[in-house]
């Protein structure tokens, strides 16, 4: 039973370059890329835990095993189509024949691509940054080689082309350093006491937990409104994606000091005139 298996396995089902294709040197051929690609994903594993011992740049080790799987992963497709009797010149020829093509066709493409290969090696943005890109304020997940995948701080995956991180403009709120300096902007009446303001915020500050206590956190004087003076809290936080919850906090507590210490907050106001026009004299 099981020669007669193997027997039809090996019966050509077409002929490549003059090597007999049959269903056991696809079988082949399907086994080799698998494999290719159980070992790619062992070898990147593998280089990232050398990596981690050593100490490197999480961006690194994501950077280096991404290139290995994709090497490991093209050495096994060239080296399956040899087995099923691939002329391999043919395909690099053809290979180069559809560079060509993407060149002219599909030049955005090919954009993206090159621009996956220089994200990966130069690393402007790396995988767990904090960018903001095309109006995205996010966290990037994963750096493919035609488009990157930042998530939302609404958990929404937006998909950027590699192109536009590279060409485009890119603020990384990680690199060099993850910190950011926040203001929070609050009006107080006129004839408030600007300095017992000023305490109240550094106050504030001082209690939030997640404002550093280096740099200073300070209050500026942002100018005179046509209802209040401006003021603004400044002050460092140690992450810059936590900069709304934060901010929100030192509002709710802003508001509760101001209320304790019988500072106002003024609205808008507007003073309306009325004139009273004289009684006309009906004529005749």
């Amino acid at each position: 039973m099981l020669e007669e298996i193997v027997a039809y396995l090996r019966q050509p089902l077409v002929e490549l370059s003059g090597t007999r294709v049959t269903a056991l040197s696809l079988l082949t051929a399907i086994a080799i890329v698998l494999a290719a690609r159980m070992i790619a994903g062992i070898v990147a594993r593998s280089v990232s835990a050398v990596f981690a011992a050593r100490g490197a740049d999480h961006g690194v080790q994501f950077a280096v095993a991404k290139i290995i799987r994709y090497v490991l992963t093209i050495v096994g497709v060239f080296v399956a189509l040899s087995t099923i009797g691939v002329n391999m010149s043919a395909v690099f020829a053809a290979a180069a024949v559809l560079l060509v093509g993407i060149g002219f066709g599909l030049q955005k493409m090919a954009e993206n691509f090159i621009s996956g290969l220089i994200l990966l090696v130069e690393r402007p943005v790396r995988k767990g940054d904090f960018i903001e890109v095309a109006g995205v304020l996010g966290t990037v997940e994963d750096i493919g080689l035609r488009a990157t995948k930042v998530v939302s701080r609404d958990a929404v995956t937006v998909i950027v082309p590699n192109a536009e991180l590279v060409s485009g403009t890119v603020i990384n709120h990680s690199v060099p350093t993850s910190t950011q300096r926040i203001w929070v902007r609050v009006g107080v009446a006129y004839g408030t006491d600007l300095e017992v303001a000023r305490r109240l915020l550094l106050r504030v500050a001082a209690e939030e937990g997640m404002v550093l206590e280096q740099p200073a956190p300070e209050v500026r004087h942002d100018g005179f409104g046509e209802s209040s003076i401006d003021l603004a809290l400044v002050c460092w936080i140690a992450q810059a994606r936590d900069d709304l919850p934060i901010i929100s906090n030192l509002r709710f507590a802003i508001d509760r000091a101001f209320r304790a210490g019988k500072i106002e907050i003024p609205f808008p106001q507007r003073d309306l005139h009325v004139k009273t026009m004289p009684p006309t004299t009906p004529p005749g």
